[in-house]
């Protein structure tokens, strides 16, 4: 259907899903747990089945695009999925011993607080039921899945529950951030700039990876599909939907572009030759498209293969008309751009790992690090951090990083894109003062309790890997994937 389960995750189940792990059993890899038998039987759980019927019906909520689906074969997806699922299950298994229900007046207060069914500052009847419409569920779909995530959320909630940090947590996670630290650094993206790709190496690079450099265009069209159009109505409502389901079903069954639009009336957009940046072959953009459905449209893999789309509340039938694709040379300032830029960041790794392997290995100290910037003819600086704000020249991530690093150890610091590389001799360390009954103290208390907590949520998956033996039934995974 144009509209799942899946697709509500940013609205509703979101909010209930703050906080919450899911305890997936991590089993792609291991040969071992996998068995033959029977065909409608995708796993165990202890001698619990789990039906390929069940699973199947849980993985096409996942709304996957066109070309996962087509890669399943190739890929370990569908066995991730299948680990989420059978966490589930043993979720469900725990929460079912530890006696946790909700009841049918926890539910109905649980829906009425929400504000996504509030009209003029109170719960409306009228809202819910056209949440419920617009979204294609059944009631009685939807509030269990609520009952699902409130159980969970309550059962992990017990588990952490009644905790008393002692103060010497609190203090320990207030002295992570909060210091005045003297610190002698060096800057290595100089060190790394230094370190140029050679023109073997860019061509070396294209003569491997000549597919990915290529221009492609893709000739495009599209049909909004409104009420007034397919059912005569002004609303989104059931008659709405149903004609909108029939208009999948005949689409899902073989029936054209060009057929679905003329036996419903929709008036086609078509545009030529568009590139993923929504611009022509002259360059010039188009502007009367919208980001969003643009980029629903231009993920669709195939050529004349329409799908129905919904995009902004809105609802589209579109598809690929024409796909042309034009290699790029080496000579153009975009591919040797994006050349220079792969070589650089590998030998940024390459480096910052031979340094790293270095210090490791003893091989970095005050006397070390000074040599290496003089044989390098890098500066050696002197600076102090008295705040994680202080970000003249660090980032607050890589502040907190220095912060962990005791007086007299060197460390390669970075950023999660290698932007930012620093090679750090932690000199000197003051410790700020915590004091009792300040909000502060409640603010660092509230982050060792939920630092504690996840330790004992990590504690708790660990033991159920344990406690549940799970076997899969790889021929039934392998047919289930060809299947798609």
């Amino acid at each position: 259907m144009a509209t799942s389960i899946g697709k509500l995750s940013k609205s509703f189940f979101v909010k209930l899903l703050v906080g919450i792990i899911i305890l997936p059993f991590v089993f792609w890899g291991m040969g071992d747990v996998f068995r033959g038998g029977n065909l409608n039987v995708i796993a165990t759980i202890d001698s619990k089945k789990v039906t390929t019927q069940e699973f199947i019906s849980y993985f096409k909520q996942l709304n996957l695009t066109e070309a996962q689906i087509k890669n399943l074969p190739k890929t370990d997806l569908m066995e991730k999925a299948l680990s989420e699922y059978i966490g589930r299950k043993v979720m469900a298994l725990e929460i079912e011993k530890s006696g946790i229900t909700i009841n049918d007046n926890s539910l109905r207060d649980i829906i009425k607080s929400d504000n996504l069914f509030f009209k003029d500052n109170k719960f409306s009847r009228t809202e819910y039921e056209k949440f419920l419409l617009k979204s294609n569920l059944t009631a009685p779909t939807f509030e269990q899945n609520i009952v699902q995530q409130e159980s969970r959320r309550q059962f992990l909630s017990s588990l952490a529950g009644g905790i008393t940090i002692p103060d010497v947590l609190v203090e320990n996670e207030f002295k992570k951030e909060n210091q005045i630290k003297t610190i002698q650094y060096i800057d290595l993206n100089e060190y790394h700039a230094s370190k140029k790709p050679t023109q073997e190496e860019i061509k070396e690079l294209y003569d491997k990876n000549k597919s990915a450099f290529v221009d492609e265009f893709k000739s495009i069209q599209f049909a909004e599909i409104t009420p007034q159009i397919i059912s005569g109505n002004n609303e989104y409502d059931k008659a709405f939907f149903k004609q909108l389901d029939i208009l999948e079903n005949k689409v899902l069954d073989g029936q054209s572009f060009e057929q679905s639009s003329n036996e419903n009336n929709l008036k086609i957009v078509s545009i030529e030759s568009i590139n993923k940046e929504k611009k022509d072959k002259n360059d010039k953009e188009i502007k009367d498209l919208s980001d969003s459905l643009f980029k629903k449209i231009y993920e669709i893999a195939n050529e004349k293969s329409p799908e129905i789309l919904k995009v902004d509340s809105k609802y589209f039938l579109a598809e690929i008309n024409f796909i042309e694709k034009k290699n790029r040379s080496l000579n153009d300032p975009d591919v040797l751009k994006l050349i220079n830029a792969q070589l650089n960041f590998k030998n940024k790794i390459e480096n910052n790992s031979s340094i790293i392997k270095d210090i490791s290995m003893g091989g970095f100290d005050k006397t070390k690090i000074e040599k290496f910037a003089a044989k390098n003819n890098l500066k050696l600086k002197e600076y102090k951090i008295s705040n994680l704000k202080q970000n003249d020249i660090f980032s607050e991530g890589i502040i907190k990083r220095i912060f962990l690093t005791k007086d007299g150890k060197v460390d390669l610091i970075t950023d999660s894109t290698l932007t930012k590389n620093f090679l750090v001799l932690a000199v000197k360390t003051q410790y700020k003062k915590i004091n009792k009954d300040s909000n502060v103290f409640e603010k660092y208390e509230a982050k060792a309790r939920l630092n504690l907590t996840n330790k004992i949520y990590r504690i708790f998956d660990e033991n159920l890997n344990q406690k549940y033996k799970v076997e899969l039934n790889k021929k039934t995974i392998d047919r289930v994937k060809s299947s798609f």
